[in-house]
């Protein structure tokens, strides 16, 4: 996704289309483009479509809410009024694949009714849930709206494309019809025909001008069908965002789970095997202590080596958990001795007049740690920067190396575990990454500071 960033561009890179060049500029303008582009027929078809869809959904739920509600004095009213509920979201789901197909609207199924067993907790469950009154109130409410629209958008169309024709039927009027032409005005003492080649081209031209501007009112009357839609048959924003919840809760517990078996891992392939062989060591040095003073010194300088290098690898293992520079100095500390440890040299600029929350300032941390152990393995840069800024109410990160590119978040690359990572903290991860470079990667975290 397209987001502009902070307080400026940050090395902000034009659009471009396969293998980086330039996407081609269409010759004529969108104004001249709009009528015979297929949006444009695939707006006028829906809008079309919708008034015999609307009319018979809108049909059916008002006699089978009628019904139901009048047979509510006996048992039939209720499997009556749920059943025509069932059938209004059985028409969401077609009204939804014509959004999908006609006006490439992206919406998302609403979850499916589930009971608890037997047919009447499945009714029960019809009739509690807000999804089905909503595709109710919108067979109620699309047909006027669908009548409205037809009558425009095919009333706009017909009598645009017939005035701009004109020149080539007029022929029609005075071989069949004994006239001029399109007829204006007549009474008994005179008629006023379109029959002069300047009232003809006028009524060309005036053709050609509602021809330009139908596609338009076009697209104005579909954006309320697009609310419509949206707002009424698909998911609610509470289970959008309750879905997105869950599974930003996975992604944090796999995350978890993964960075425990690294820990374990660099534990025992580590440091606990250099103690293991350290106390080796020192149980050989023992038993020479007496008789080979001099193998038993050699031994424990070895021994001594070694602990330098446990220590050094538990510094390591506790700065990859979380680094003490980090609580103690924040982020510009932190991220210019991440810098330090890069291959290549690296520019740190943070502008931050206060510390985000701690857990954002961890992730940012190893965001940025991640993204420079990119640059040094994958890279081939010869240089980098790192630019931290706040932005209103988000934290904005952006790594910039002179690489050779092609970097992306394609699955099961390290970019698409940081992507899942933000993601979990309603976080957004963008890559500007052509071939050939430079690679720009920009992270935007949520403040809560």
């Amino acid at each position: 996704m397209a987001t502009a960033y902070g307080r400026d561009t940050r090395g902000h890179r034009p659009a471009t289309g396969s293998g980086g060049h330039p996407p081609v500029k269409p010759f004529f303008p969108a104004a001249l483009r709009a009528p015979v582009e297929a949006r444009a027929w695939r707006e006028l078809a829906y809008v079309v479509l919708s008034l015999p869809i609307s009319v018979a959904l809108f049909t059916f739920a008002v006699t089978m809410t009628a019904l139901g509600l009048g047979m509510l004095i006996t048992f039939l009213g209720i499997p009556i009024l749920a059943a025509g509920l069932v059938v209004c979201r059985g028409f969401g789901v077609v009204e939804r694949g014509r959004a999908r197909g006609l006006l490439k609207l992206d919406i998302a199924d609403p979850a499916p009714v589930r009971g608890k067993g037997g047919l009447m907790s499945w009714v029960g469950a019809v009739l509690k849930s807000g999804v089905s009154w909503r595709h109710l109130l919108y067979a109620v409410l699309h047909m006027p709206w669908a009548t409205f629209a037809f009558t425009v958008a095919v009333t706009f169309w017909t009598y645009g494309w017939a005035a701009f024709t004109y020149p080539l039927w007029r022929w029609v009027f005075p071989a069949y019809a004994g006239i001029g032409g399109i007829q204006l005005y007549g009474d008994r003492t005179h008629q006023v025909y379109l029959d002069s080649p300047t009232e003809i081209a006028v009524t060309s031209a005036l053709g050609l001008a509602v021809v330009l501007v139908t596609p338009w009112i076009v697209r104005g009357l579909v954006s309320v069908d697009r609310v419509m839609v949206l707002g009424l048959l698909g998911p609610s924003r509470l289970a959008t965002r309750v879905s997105e919840l869950e599974s930003d809760r996975g992604v944090v517990v796999d995350t978890a789970a993964a960075d425990l078996r690294r820990i374990e891992r660099d534990l025992h392939d580590g440091a606990q095997a250099r103690l293991v062989a350290l106390a080796m060591g020192l149980g050989l040095a023992k038993e020479k202590l007496t008789d080979d003073p001099e193998a038993a010194a050699r031994m424990v300088d070895e021994a001594h080596g070694e602990v330098k290098v446990a220590l050094q690898e538990l510094r390591d293992l506790a700065r990859g958990i979380h680094p003490a520079v980090l609580t103690d100095r924040g982020l510009d500390a932190a991220l210019s001795a991440i810098a330090s440890r890069c291959t290549v040299p690296v520019k740190v600029v943070v502008d931050l007049d206060s510390r985000p929350a701690q857990a954002i300032e961890g992730i940012a941390y190893f965001t940025v740690s991640e993204l420079l152990q990119n640059v040094s393995k994958h890279a081939r840069a010869t240089r980098a920067s790192v630019d931290v800024w706040r932005a209103q109410d988000r934290l904005m990160l952006q790594v910039t190396d002179n690489g050779r590119g092609g970097a992306g978040v394609s699955t099961g690359s390290g970019l698409a575990g940081l992507t899942e990572r933000l993601d979990a903290v309603d976080g957004i991860l963008v890559v500007d990454s052509p071939a050939g470079g430079p690679t720009t990667v920009t992270a935007e975290l949520p403040w809560r500071g």
